[in-house]
């Protein structure tokens, strides 16, 4: 194929550095390949030789897909390396499989029922106490594969790969992602935010949602947004993410925290419903949070006395159309809501 004229040509000196670099960089990963009967996994972990780090997200799997994992064990199909990382006191970081990890430790204490099984149908309606001793034996000797990475590897190549792995999959959801690959300041007061029971009380939201860390994509998308939502384009998850990046260790607590509660309590005093559409509505949408959030914030950047005399317009056609679901990865939706928002409410004041 005949290059582009104005194509780079590559230089020795640069195909050099790229080996150099990668060099450097395979030298922070060291690892070795073990194999753990699921009997020692348990016995381990209960000891708490094995932990599950901060950065990783919440239990999140259902009884199906407990079972059907414990069925792939019984079937002897190949199940997929768990990695985990030696630390310095001796004990090792769960990166990946901390849910097989405790579905094991919970069908292993009675705790799991098996259930809705399509191959092994007589083993529906077994706990492991009703596994004949046997068949205990052979389910607590099979042998699970790990990768151990070494104790000198440093914490950001192990987060890394706790990104690369659930990137790869449909596993983690962009918050519990961007959690886990981005601890700093911001993320910390993000997860205190999250917290907060006025904020918990104006936007509810399911056990399942908060437990994928729904709150926290909240909060990022709040002050996101509100301090750069001109500079969005298309790409929700590259700018959240280039966001809490370049904010990282550098915000102003003082002035996030001062404008999050703020607005918070604005919506408290002013809005019946909080950020959901009913009094009885038991999810939020994100848009309607993003729009409410952030139009009463930049509101009352204007005019910190701002008052309301009425919310007609969140009954309105247009705003219900800049708040569909479908414009959320839209930059003309996204600025059309939130401008929307704050417009109404100061147009009066």
């Amino acid at each position: 194929m005949k290059k582009n004229k104005k194509e780079h040509t590559i230089t020795l000196q640069e195909k050099n550095d790229l080996d150099q670099q990668i060099r450097i960089l395979q030298k922070e990963i060291d690892y070795d390949t073990r194999d753990f009967t699921i009997e020692l996994l348990i016995n381990k972990f209960k000891r708490n030789d094995f932990f599950i780090p901060d950065y990783q997200r919440n239990f999140i799997w259902n009884d199906s897909h407990k079972t059907l994992f414990l069925e792939s064990v019984f079937l002897g199909l190949p199940i997929p390396f768990m990695f985990f990382a030696d630390c310095d006191d001796g004990k090792q970081e769960i990166i990946d499989g901390a849910q097989r990890m405790q579905t094991l430790v919970e069908f292993s204490e009675n705790r799991l029922k098996i259930t809705g099984l399509k191959k092994i149908t007589k083993l529906n309606g077994f706990y492991f106490n009703d596994l004949s001793d046997a068949q205990q034996r052979k389910f607590l000797n099979k042998a699970m594969r790990v990768i151990v990475l070494r104790e000198d590897t440093p914490s950001s190549a192990r987060q890394d790969l706790f990104y690369r792995i659930n990137t790869t999959g449909l596993k983690a959801s962009d918050s519990e992602i961007r959690r886990g690959s981005y601890p700093g300041k911001l993320t910390s007061f993000i997860e205190k935010c999250a917290e907060d029971s006025l904020f918990k009380e104006l936007a509810p939201m399911s056990i399942k949602r908060e437990n994928r860390y729904e709150r926290f994509e909240f909060i990022l998308r709040f002050f996101a947004y509100l301090n750069s939502y001109n500079e969005f384009e298309h790409d929700v998850k590259d700018f959240l993410n280039n966001y809490l990046v370049q904010n990282l260790n550098t915000f102003n607590e003082r002035q996030f925290s001062f404008e999050f509660n703020r607005m918070l309590r604005f919506v408290k005093d002013n809005f019946p419903c909080g950020f959901a559409k009913t009094k009885t509505s038991k999810s939020t949408p994100r848009v309607r949070f993003e729009a409410i959030s952030v139009g009463v914030a930049l509101a009352l950047r204007e005019n910190p006395n701002l008052s309301i005399n009425n919310l007609d317009w969140l009954e309105t056609e247009e705003f219900k159309l800049y708040t569909t679901s479908d414009a959320s990865n839209n930059q003309g939706k996204l600025k059309q809501r939130i401008e929307y928002v704050k417009e109404q409410l100061l147009k009066d004041n």
